[in-house]
This record gives structure tokens, sequence and C-alpha cells, in this order.
């Protein structure tokens, strides 16, 4: 069957569908990561969002039931120049064309996804469609991309209500912005007691577990669309050690009088290169955001950068002076190359013991 990406510029491509069939409209964005397509298409960073695979082959070890970073699948659309069909691994359960039907999600082939990434990256990221309904006017297709509104995206990821996860270590409180299973796995396998509470919560009900530490999750969309969330978090400052996430971190960063700016294209992949400051080392890390933090709303007495993007030196890290709490960027749990960004974790259990 064919289908249709049409672009908010104008621009379109023709290919062929797998997986759901359907129109949707989403954030048309690229992912440079060679593999790990299940973990990328279940990240809730993503909802919202029609991912394009920058690597040409896709589909190739089908889907299994470990490589899930969250219960469902977050993502609009999926592109990917060829798709393969007969996928062969040895943990492989199902096909991705299956995977992608199952969850109701649409899939592209088979068209040149190295000429949409150089439009991605010359005009930046931009909302389009992906349709197999022939009949739909190109008119048409653009005038639903221009009247399109992503919504709430933190509400459409967050958990319901609270649940606990017992440790005998510190207790954790963690805000769910969209919060990936790595993240929750980094925490209970250094003991923590971790208690998930919903983007929604309120700083009372946060404290009444009696946590040692807050951690804010990563998340999908414009972290400056979240006030309520700002807000709670200003109310927690001060009493306890926080560590934040990607959106976490903007959030943070919003809540102690900072801004946050939107890339050009995005920081999307697994090879992005981030440079510890006070390490003076440099770290391959995996990234998924389209937002970061300016670091010139900050004067040297309330806050200090403690990691910057070797690529655009762009902000990563920053660490408040004045009270316990700092934030990067990128995701600490993944470890894309030599050396392992999981030291941050142990630097929040740190915190929380003195």
């Amino acid at each position: 069957m064919k289908a249709f990406l049409i672009l908010e510029d104008g621009s379109r491509f023709t290919g062929e569908a797998f997986g759901a069939e359907g129109t949707y409209i989403g954030e048309v964005v690229f992912n440079t990561s060679m593999t790990g397509y299940q973990e990328l298409l279940t990240d809730p960073t993503n909802a919202g969002q029609i991912v394009t695979m920058t690597y040409p082959l896709i589909g190739n070890y089908g889907v299994n039931e470990e490589d899930v970073t969250s219960d469902k699948i977050c993502v609009k659309g999926l592109i990917a120049r060829e798709f393969c069909d007969e996928p062969s691994n040895w943990r492989s359960v199902d096909f991705l064309d299956n995977y992608l039907k199952k969850n109701g999600v649409i899939g592209l082939k088979g068209i040149d996804t190295r000429e949409l990434t150089r439009i991605l990256r010359e005009k930046g990221t931009m909302n389009g469609i992906i349709t197999t309904d022939a009949g739909l006017e190109h008119e048409e297709c653009l005038n639903k991309i221009r009247n399109f509104k992503p919504g709430n995206l933190v509400g459409n990821v967050t958990t319901e209500k609270m649940y606990h996860i017992p440790g005998t270590g510190h207790k954790v409180a963690v805000l769910d912005y969209g919060v990936k299973g790595s993240l929750l796995n980094s925490l209970t396998k250094r003991n923590c007691d971790v208690y998930v509470f919903p983007a929604n919560a309120e700083a009372e009900e946060i404290l009444t577990v009696g946590p040692d530490g807050i951690l804010l999750s990563n998340g999908p969309g414009n972290p400056q669309d979240c006030k309520s969330q700002v807000d709670v978090v200003k109310k927690l400052l001060g009493k306890l050690p926080v560590f934040g996430i990607g959106l976490g971190h903007q959030i943070l960063a919003l809540a102690m009088g900072g801004e946050t700016t939107k890339l050009k294209y995005g920081h999307r992949g697994g090879n992005h290169p981030v440079k510890d400051l006070g390490k003076d080392r440099t770290y391959i890390t995996a990234q998924n955001h389209g937002y970061v933090v300016s670091a010139d709303k900050f004067d040297t007495e309330s806050a200090v950068v403690t990691h910057i993007n070797m690529n655009d030196n762009t902000v990563e890290g920053i660490k408040y002076i004045k009270i316990p709490a700092f934030g990067v960027q990128f995701h600490p749990e993944v470890s894309s190359g030599y050396g392992d960004t999981g030291y941050l974790y142990d630097e929040f259990i740190s915190m929380m013991d003195k």
C-alpha cells in the first residue's frame, strides 16, 4: 500500500506503508541511532513525534520483550529507508510490522531519508502528516498540519497514580513527566526505595512520603508548557536534593529562574559527545531532546555549567550553588560509548547521604 509524507513546508514524499493504516500528524524529527528502534519507539520522550531513522535498514532484529522503555509505543509514526520483513535474532518474538499494527502506529518505508534529513537540518524540525489515504488533497493536508496542536504531551505519558517500588536504601520521589524504565532501574539497582508520582502531583503530596531526594524525570515536549510542574518544583527546592534529567533538567532550570530555547533540529541519537568540565573528560551519550537551557541566564554565584555538548557547545548539565540540585540534558543510564555516565546517579546518592 502506498503512503505519503507531507511536511509543513509543502515537501512531499511517496513510499510504502507498514504497520497501521490511516492518517497521523506529528512533529517530524530524525534520529541518528544505528540500533535501538524498539527503545526509541517506546520512549515517552518521543510522544507526539514522527521519527525518521537515518540508519538505512530498520527491523532486521525484530522486536522482543526486554528492549522496551515503557509499556506502550509513544511515537506517532516511524520512517525508514529500508524495512526488513524477515528479522533474524535469537531474542525476536515478533515482526516490527506486526508490533506497529498492534499498537496503531503507522510506518513509512522506501523514501529517501537522506533528503528528508537534509530538509530537517536546513529548515528545522516541523510538523508533518503520514497518510495511506490517497484521496486526501495536498492543500487539505497542509491545513491539517498548520492547525495541528500537540496537546498535553506530558499528561498523556505520565502515570495516572502514584506507585511504589520497594528498596532498602534512600527514599526517592520520582516526578514522572514520561519516565523511562531504565531510569527507574538505575535507582533500584542502587537499592533506592522509589515512589513514582504523576506529573500533576502537588508538593505537599510528594513530601508526605518523607523522601530523601527528588528526581525529575525525562519527558516530551516544550518545557515552557509545564507551568504547573515548574511551580511544584519551586516549592520543593531547598528542602531536599533534586536531580533533573532531560525535561526534568529543563523544568529545574525554569524553576531556578532560567530560560530554555528550541534547537533548530534537536539532539536525537546515541553518539553525542558531552564533556564533563569537572572531570575534563568527554563521554559519548544518548540524547533525545529539542530544547536546551540557556546558560547566560545564570550568574556564577547561583549556578555553574558542568557539561557541554562538544558538537555545538550547548549546555548539557548545570549544578546549582545555593541549594543541593543539579541536572543533565542527556540520558545518564544509557552507555553509548566507552565510559558510563551512570556515575551521575551515584552523585545523587552522595548528595542524599550528606
